[in-house]
């Protein structure tokens, strides 16, 4: 049994698809409901049993290391008022779950972000989330679905996870699309019947819907065999100049076999304006208990 006690969040982008919002203000750090987005985030990864997470951040956003840091004044005024629930909410973090930032320096992608993590994340395997993916935390149980259960397949096998979902036809093109190995499972997309592992042959980034595989697009939560480290090092930029995170999953695809995982619940992209604006609503209506 391999337990994954790290996990990356790359949090360097500038978030240039929620401008204006995101000139000032982290994009991570915009409310869903009454808290930040990657409150969600940081919280669905401790709930599968993360230990230590590593932000992998930017100069300009040390807003969000401070959020998940203690407020000593603002900590010692609210209880100096006898709100010391309110003070013990904002220190939420359980004492045995550790953060660090370490910094990107140049924006050259996902997969030079996840490499950039290496120094803290050393020879551990490690989980990868996506701060703009933010996973419904109303329907689904975080302690046992998506994330949670590809840490219990991973320990259970050995091989690296990738969260994927089923999407419709006009919006193929704008994901990566898993293509199954041909001894995968059939595959059953319904939501009830829980999270489930399958061969993968490769991605398809973007396709067109007469080139896509499958309509399985990848979600944006991963978990890795530390090996993925040597792949990306030795990865060269390619689309755009950047080290792309898909070409070192094709190399460990080829070593070790990967497999993809089928989502439970809903997933919001708190990047893209459009859908945000939905997010938002929805996690203030269940929040309010106001769901419908």
């Amino acid at each position: 049994m391999t337990t994954v006690t790290h996990a990356v969040i790359p949090v360097a982008g500038f978030g240039t698809r929620m401008l204006p919002l995101s000139k000032s203000v982290p994009k991570e750090l915009l409310p869903l409901g009454n808290r930040p987005a990657i409150h969600y985030v940081v919280e669905e990864a401790i709930a599968a049993g993360i230990k230590h997470i590593v932000l992998v951040g930017h100069a300009q956003k040390s807003a969000i290391e401070n959020y998940f840091d203690i407020n000593a004044e603002l900590d010692t005024q609210l209880r100096q008022k006898g709100k010391d629930d309110l003070a013990d909410s904002l220190n939420w973090l359980p004492e045995d779950v550790s953060i660090s930032v370490i910094r990107q320096g140049k924006p050259l992608g996902l997969g030079h972000a996840v490499l950039a993590a290496r120094p803290i994340v050393g020879t551990h395997n490690f989980a990868v989330l996506l701060p703009d993916v933010v996973l419904d935390p109303f329907t689904t149980d975080m302690q046992t679905d998506n994330l949670a259960y590809m840490l219990g397949q991973f320990a259970k096998d050995g091989q690296s996870q990738i969260l994927v979902d089923k999407v419709a036809d006009s919006e193929v093109h704008k994901y990566g699309i898993a293509r199954l190995s041909e001894d995968s499972k059939v595959l059953k997309t319904e939501k009830e019947v829980g999270n489930q592992s399958f061969n993968v042959a490769g991605f398809v980034e973007k396709p067109a819907l007469a080139d896509a595989p499958s309509r399985l697009a990848v979600v944006g939560r991963y978990v890795f065999d530390q090996q993925i480290f040597d792949y990306l090092a030795n990865t060269t930029a390619s689309v755009g100049g950047e080290i792309q995170l898909t070409d070192a999953i094709d190399a460990l695809i080829a070593t070790q076999g990967v497999q993809v995982t089928t989502m439970r619940g809903a997933s919001y992209d708190a990047g893209d304006m459009h859908s945000y604006m939905q997010a938002f609503i929805y996690f203030a209506k269940q929040q309010l208990g106001d769901a419908d």
